[in-house]
Parts: structure tokens; sequence; C-alpha cells
């Protein structure tokens, strides 16, 4: 049997990570400025990651969601804390499109209606529903295409109030910086104009912080950058488990919980939430969201001294370089000739920076140096 080829794949093997460097087969050493689609938060083999998994798994890795399981209650209770979302209520799940698709069904139920909208250049994962929503033809089937969906141009308020003028939408989705729509930021008027027209449509607000959040903009949510921002539902992955499958949706208490409302096998495990819960510890006693806009910053004062490059967008470490030229071949440069990664997938002419939220700047110096070279 051989594997089922979807993805293009680098002709490197990496077999073990430490903080933002990676080592291949042969020795080689790289330096990870993408954290494998923005999943390494704390940085790899965190020792406190490492001694958290290894002492939950010496014990207990799994029992289904039918017994008590204190860990998540640990787990829900340091995410509020450091959300500063104290009320909201926590469901698990394993990765960003379940959490995505457990929204869309609050919302839905919530409200009793199937019709959502989310936005041009949006991603919001690959399962049925999620899908649906993101825009890209090329990964709808079919048996995705919904007659009640619509993705309307960011930024653009109007269209959306024109939209939930004809009725039947049940909620908005919006990501806090949209990742592969090549790390467009929302502009601070269209989060809290959306969140004024789900309260006069009476639809919900979603939050797809599943790349943006965890403290990579420097806020623990992007959309806490717009003050006063209080969203029905914000779903969460990749960054929670620092490599470890976990997920979740963070619900507002406007929501009516019920036995079996919504349901999963493996979220929520014992070993999903230590990991969980070692990615918060970390961020909180080592200042990562801090940290985090510290490095941001240097890097977007020194990248505007870079010839060709001609844009730079985001917040924190979630940064998106506009080159002047195919950003392909210069992924591919940084790659093989300086072992750097750096993330695609985010437009023709758009190099992603999603590293670990521990970074440090003469590590950043070594990228910027390396990307210099190449560009001039």
């Amino acid at each position: 049997m051989k594997l089922f080829d979807v993805y293009p794949l680098m002709d490197v093997t990496p077999v073990k990570a430490l903080g933002a460097k990676i080592w291949d087969d042969q020795g080689q050493e790289y330096l990870d400025l993408y954290g494998g689609h923005a999943v390494i938060s704390i940085g790899h083999s965190h020792p406190h990651f490492n001694k958290s998994i290894n002492e939950q798994l010496a014990n207990l890795a799994f029992y289904s969601n039918s017994v008590q399981i204190p860990i998540q209650k640990q787990l829900a209770e340091k995410l509020g804390q450091l959300s500063c979302l104290h009320d909201y209520s926590l469901f698990l799940c394993n990765s960003g499109a379940e959490a995505n698709e457990n929204a869309l069904k609050l919302a839905s139920f919530a409200t009793g209606k199937p019709g959502f909208i989310s936005f041009s250049g949006a991603f919001h994962g690959r399962t049925s529903g999620a899908v649906a929503l993101t825009d890209n033809p090329k990964i709808v089937a079919p048996s995705n295409q919904r007659t009640d969906v619509f993705i309307l141009p960011f930024n653009d308020l109007n269209a959306v109030r024109n939209q939930l003028k004809k009725g039947n939408i049940a909620g908005i989705i919006v990501e806090g910086i949209q990742g592969v729509g090549g790390i467009q930021v929302p502009d601070p008027e269209f989060l809290a104009g959306l969140s004024t027209l789900c309260k006069e449509y009476g639809a919900k607000l979603i939050l797809d912080e599943v790349q943006s959040g965890y403290g990579r903009t420097g806020r623990f949510f992007a959309h806490q950058w717009v003050d006063g921002l209080i969203p029905d539902l914000i779903t969460v992955a990749k960054g929670m488990g620092n490599g470890f499958p976990i997920g979740g949706v963070l619900i507002h208490p406007n929501f009516e919980a019920s036995h079996g409302l919504l349901g999963t096998t493996f979220g929520g495990n014992h070993l999903a939430c230590a990991a969980g819960l070692a990615v918060l510890e970390v961020i909180d006693q080592e200042n990562l969201m801090e940290h985090a806009l510290q490095m941001g910053e240097f890097l977007f004062e020194e990248l505007k001294n870079i010839k060709g490059i001609t844009d730079i967008r985001g917040k924190g470490l979630m940064i998106g370089v506009d080159l002047d030229r195919e950003a392909g071949p210069v992924r591919s440069e940084l790659v093989k000739k300086y072992r750097i990664f750096t993330g695609s997938s985010a437009g023709k002419h758009t190099i992603r920076l999603l590293p670990p939220l521990n970074i440090e700047m003469n590590e950043l110096s070594s990228f910027l140096d390396s990307l210099k070279k190449i560009l001039n």
C-alpha cells in the first residue's frame, strides 16, 4: 500500500526539533519560521510540555467523555484566565475544522436558521460545513455545495447588511486574521460592525481563531485588538496543543447546553488536555504573548528596510510578506540554501511567517539576512 499523494512535499525529513530549530535525517539544522501551519506555539520539544505529556501517558492516556475528567476543567479554567473570557464555556474536540463544524451547529441550533456568511479569502477547514464556507472552489466537492452559504467581499459591511436583510442567516464566521487568505487583517470597524449587525438581525458571530489565536498576535485572540468585541463563539486549535491534536469552541453564556447536543469520541481526552494545559502554562510563565508582540515589531521594522518587499501585514508573529516576484522560488531557496522554513499557500507573491512564539531575535536576524541576500 502507498500513501494517497495529496501533499507537495519538500525534500526534507525532520527527525528532531528543539525550540525554533529542526534537524533532518542527515543532521542538517533548519530554522522554523512556519511552525507547521502555526501549530508550534511554545516551541518544539519544550521541556515542560514533554514532561506533562509523559506524566499523563504513564497514568492514563484516554477514557471517554462518559466519566469525570478533571483535567478538562483545569484546562477550561486556565484558558478562561489567560483569554479573560471567564464566563464562556468550553467544548473540546480534535481540530480546527471540527471546532468550526460545532460552532456552525450551535449557531444554527440557537437561531433555528440554516444560512451562513463568510468572506473572500476565508479558510475554515476541509470538513463538510467548514469547506462550504471556505473561499476555494477547488476543495469544495459537489456534496459540500450549499445554496444557503454566502461568501461576501472581505471588509464590506454593506454587503453583509444587504444579505442579512434577506433573512435566514444563522451566523457570520470570520477569521481574527485571515491566514491562508494572505494574512489579511480585518478592519477594526468591520469586526465591530459585524457584531452590531449580528445583534440587529439575530445572527451569531463566530470568530475563527484557529490560526490567529493563542497569543500569536500579542493578544490571546486577534479579535481582542478590537475593544469591546464579544463574539458568540470562538474556535481554537493549532497552537492549542503545540502539535498534539486538540481543538475547542468557546461558547458565550447566552447558549444553553443540553446532554447530547454536541459530542466527540476523542475530544478532550486526558493526553490532549495535558498537552493543552502545558501550552497555557508555558505561555503564561514565559510571557509569550508579550514576547510575540516584541518580536513581531522587530520583524516589521527590519522587513521595511529590505528591497524587493512590497507590503507587510499582520500582528505579532503572524506576518504576511508580499514580494515583487513570485514567492515560491524564494521560499524554495530559503529551504534549500539557507535551511529556513517559511509558509506558502497565501497568494502567489506572499510568504507567511508563523514561527514559535518563543523564537529569539538572533534567529529572526538570521532569517532577515538570508531573505535580503535572495531578494538583492
